[in-house]
């Protein structure tokens, strides 16, 4: 069965937009300005800390120690290990809650962690750990 009319052409425009696209296609490749060579690429940096494409002089160059580069995240000050805070929460089933005076927030502990037996309202030095379900306080010492 021979194809109507309006088929051979709907099927002759479907084919000459997939040629119109290819065209486009290629075009956009000879076009393209990835992949430049490194030559084109070479940038330099002046003494504004601005990208130019001229190189510096000679008597402005700037001689940076290496070692003096710190790449990546700015350093943390190191925590004292030791902290203190008030057992605010004390349960019958042996855990409880400490106020860190550094930290303001509750943290956590069990009886088992405590070196001598506390009592609500008691002021105690503690070391904190990191648990699955947050922050503990472990190595519980009552300050007297």
């Amino acid at each position: 069965m021979a194809d109507s009319f309006s088929k051979k052409e709907n099927f002759k425009k479907k084919l000459q937009k997939q040629k119109e696209k290819t065209m486009r296609r290629e075009e956009r490749k000879e076009s393209n300005d990835k992949g430049k060579s490194l030559d084109d690429m070479i940038m330099y940096v002046d003494a504004y800390g601005q990208f130019t494409t001229t190189p510096p002089d000679k008597n402005d160059r700037i001689d940076v120690d290496l070692d003096s580069i710190q790449l990546g995240a700015a350093p943390r000050e190191a925590e004292e290990i030791v902290k203190i805070g008030i057992v605010t929460f004390l349960s019958e089933k042996g855990y409880g809650f400490i106020t860190a005076e550094t930290l303001k927030d509750n943290i956590f502990f069990h009886s088992n962690n405590c070196a001598e037996m506390v009592k609500k309202g008691n002021k105690v030095s503690f070391e904190i750990e990191r648990s699955p379900k947050g922050l503990t306080a472990v190595d519980i010492r009552v300050i007297r």
